[in-house]
């Protein structure tokens, strides 16, 4: 039976060998898989992630309790937003996605497949520490973006020729090795969004570092992001919340609040 790491209100999460993401790997192989590439784009843009900033509260109530959430979703897809309200209304832990502090992010975006791996490692080593801190904290959190979605960028660097086939072998071995050491998230909620959607969003928050992302990448990362939640949910329960209610209820909530201001 897997162990829990219990916490002072129940559960914070499942203590087992985590989903090794059948995208990721091919178990009928030794080597981690690494998919034939065929045409690739000659100046992909792409997108990013980054590592842990943390809202701690005071205290947490124990109606569910201990709980570890994990936000997914495509680039824009407001995942910050709704671990922001959750961390809010369930009084607990929150975990955002930063970029300020990124040390690899300009130079990633300079020359992409020069600092693809070391982003990535950045990025997986990051999140790891953010997803261990959870666990051993042994209070209810929120992340936003969790350590399961480095594996889609990874492989996107890697089908894109933007990542050695060597460095994306290394890395698979690296997440494998640390997954090891990882409990899973109670539940992850996944941010439904439309590539035409994310591009939107994109365009409205205007960072610069995000201005290249083309809606040829975005397809590409909605399909892929489609295949990781189908076998991610083999293994940890997954909420699929549409981005179009979630936007409006947003929308409503700060309209219903502007009205109370006045």
């Amino acid at each position: 039976r897997p162990s829990r790491r219990p916490g002072p209100g129940g559960v914070i999460g499942i203590c087992e060998r985590p989903p090794v993401l059948p995208d990721l790997l091919d178990p009928s192989r030794s080597e981690p898989a690494v998919e034939p590439i065929g045409d690739r784009p000659s100046n992909p843009r792409l997108g990013h992630g980054s590592g842990p900033t943390t809202v701690q509260r005071t205290a947490a109530p124990e109606v569910f309790g201990n709980i570890f959430i994990g936000i997914a979703g495509m680039i824009g897809a407001g995942k910050s937003t709704l671990a922001k309200a959750l961390g809010d209304h369930l009084g607990i832990d929150t975990y955002y996605e930063p970029v300020a502090d990124n040390e690899y992010l300009a130079d990633f975006y300079r020359d992409t497949a020069r600092y693809s791996f070391a982003m990535q490692c950045y990025l997986l080593n990051r999140r790891f520490q953010q997803h261990q801190e959870i666990i051993w904290r042994q209070r209810s959190a929120v992340q936003d973006r969790t350590i399961y979605e480095d594996s889609i960028f990874a492989k996107m660097l890697a089908k894109t020729g933007l990542m050695d086939d060597r460095d994306y072998r290394t890395y698979v071995q690296l997440f494998r090795n640390m997954s090891n050491f990882m409990c899973k998230p109670s539940v992850i909620v996944f941010l439904d969004v439309s590539p035409e959607s994310s591009a939107e969003r994109i365009r409205s928050r205007s960072r610069d570092v995000e201005s290249g992302i083309s809606e040829e990448y975005l397809h590409a990362l909605y399909a892929a992001y489609g295949r990781f939640v189908a076998d991610i949910s083999k293994t940890i329960p997954v909420i699929r919340v549409d981005y179009d209610r979630f936007a409006e209820a947003i929308r409503r909530r700060r309209h219903v609040a502007g009205e109370l201001e006045l």
